[in-house]
């Protein structure tokens, strides 16, 4: 197995002022990288460190805001690189999580108005998104690329940037990953729940907003609760955690607007189910596997 977190480089660890310490697991980002990052912040996280405030895994990164006057610098360090260690020698590389149902109109009327008002800073003025996606990838249509996009898995590897918004990166051979680049120039404005794309990562805009991703659709149903209305979001207002795994799930306009009315009445809910994502298999056998762990939403 040459991708694994056993086969990793040495993290590179650097200071940001008298707070935070930095650890990049690598320069480019992998499912590897993503879940040595998940990896080591579980396992800082469970030595319960008094002095630690903060630990933020990103998508080949690790970010930890600390208290200095509660824990030295070279005591959080050698802490870390002690769990740096204790990740290298895992015989198994699982990690519990769920996988969640994220049903999404795609090539919906919003996204679809809004690309038409900042054409000028597209790659290609005329079209729409979806159209240059197909281009970009090679393939024969829209309809081509949004089959590609929902029927595979997909891999919160972050989540940042503005509140509640998750970074997804595609689980399946780099070869087959879709990607696109940005718009030129951003726009001023994106819908909330907008579906977007830049380079390897989807994303799922929480808030409506400037941004720069390909807009591919809109989701049906809120990622972020500040009011926690909804009891997917009982615990915390964001409602995406890195680790979580996407399923998104094609819906048409009336599905979308009967989510819609759920979501109004303070009823409706994610399908989701607990599942334990495991690296090797990921890698080894990513078509089996991935029909695999969606399967676990059936029941749910």
């Amino acid at each position: 197995m040459s991708e694994t977190a056993l086969h990793l480089d040495a993290a590179r660890y650097t200071w940001g002022g008298d707070e935070f310490l930095f650890v990049e697991i690598a320069e480019g980002m992998s499912l590897a990288a993503n879940f040595k990052a998940n990896a080591m912040a579980a396992a800082l996280g469970s030595r319960d460190l008094s002095g630690i405030t903060d630990i933020c895994p990103a998508n080949a990164s690790l970010l930890i805001r600390f208290n200095p006057d509660d824990l030295p610098p070279s005591a959080l360090e050698e802490a870390v690189r002690g769990v740096e260690a204790e990740v290298a020698q895992m015989s198994q590389h699982t990690l519990q999580t769920r996988i969640i149902e994220v049903p999404v109109w795609y090539d919906d009327p919003y996204t679809r108005e809004t690309g038409v008002r900042f054409r000028s800073g597209h790659q290609r003025p005329e079209g729409n998104d979806l159209d240059f996606a197909a281009e970009e990838n090679n393939l024969a249509s829209p309809a081509e690329f949004i089959s590609r996009h929902h029927e595979s898995p997909w891999l919160v590897s972050m989540v940042g940037f503005v509140a509640g918004l998750p970074f997804m990166f595609q689980i399946v051979p780099q070869e087959k990953q879709l990607e696109v680049p940005k718009y030129l120039s951003p726009r001023t404005d994106t819908p909330a729940l907008t579906v977007g794309h830049g380079g390897c990562f989807a994303c799922i805009y929480s808030v409506r907003g400037a941004g720069g991703y390909q807009m591919f659709g809109i989701a049906a149903a809120p990622i972020f609760d500040p009011a926690q209305r909804l009891s997917d979001f009982d615990d915390f207002m964001i409602f995406f955690k890195p680790g979580d795994i996407v399923k998104f799930k094609p819906v048409d306009e009336a599905e979308y607007r009967e989510i819609q009315e759920l979501v109004a009445d303070g009823s409706f809910t994610y399908r989701q189910a607990p599942v334990v994502f495991d690296l090797e298999r990921a890698l080894a056998h990513p078509t089996e596997y991935n029909q695999e762990i969606m399967e676990h939403l059936n029941g749910h």
